[in-house]
């Protein structure tokens, strides 16, 4: 059996050895989860924040990790959804509903991401995350999403080949994985 080493431990990743393989280890036990979010209006909500990791502004569909709050390890990836969802775009949802969940970087993470919708949105505040975080809420028509995403692309900002997967799923629940 091959052993593994940390190399470096931090607040949320780790970056381990196993044989020759370098990968890096999520510390909070639940992921992340990846909410898609369509306004009464018909519109996707998507957030810009600046991402230290790429040195750039991105645009993603709200986000953020599961049971990374104090002394909630168990959270579930619906639970995580509803507060990241209000925290960071102002809206409450009526109903989530668990798409899917999968490796975000198989061959350099073990993080887990989930897909979840969130249904019959009601607008509670203006959104922009919690003190730590400088978020700007975008509501885009759902027939013009993925056009404006290629734009910004072509803006400059940085655009996770997931949102993609996100609009797909507005229209395609993969109810194959629904069963988690």
């Amino acid at each position: 059996m091959t052993t593994t080493e940390t190399l470096f431990a931090g607040r949320w990743l780790r970056l381990m050895r196993r044989g020759r393989w370098e990968f890096a280890e999520r510390t909070n036990p639940g992921g992340g989860v990846i909410i898609i979010a369509i306004t009464p209006a018909n519109c996707v909500l998507f957030v810009e924040q600046w991402r230290e990791a790429v040195r750039g502004k991105t645009i993603e569909m709200p986000a953020g990790l599961i049971g990374d709050l104090a002394g909630n390890a168990k959270e579930s990836a619906i639970a995580a959804a509803a507060r990241e969802l209000t925290e960071e775009t102002g809206y409450r949802a009526g109903r989530i509903e668990f798409l899917m969940a999968g490796p975000s970087s198989a061959g350099m993470s073990n993080e887990i991401i989930a897909f979840v919708r969130a249904h019959d949105l009601v607008r509670e505040h203006a959104g922009g995350g919690d003190a730590t975080e400088n978020i700007l809420v975008h509501e885009i028509p759902l027939a013009n999403a993925a056009a404006w995403l290629l734009g910004k692309s072509r803006e400059g900002y940085s655009i996770d080949p997931k949102l993609f997967a996100g609009l797909y799923f507005i229209d395609h629940t993969p109810t194959l994985f629904n069963a988690t």
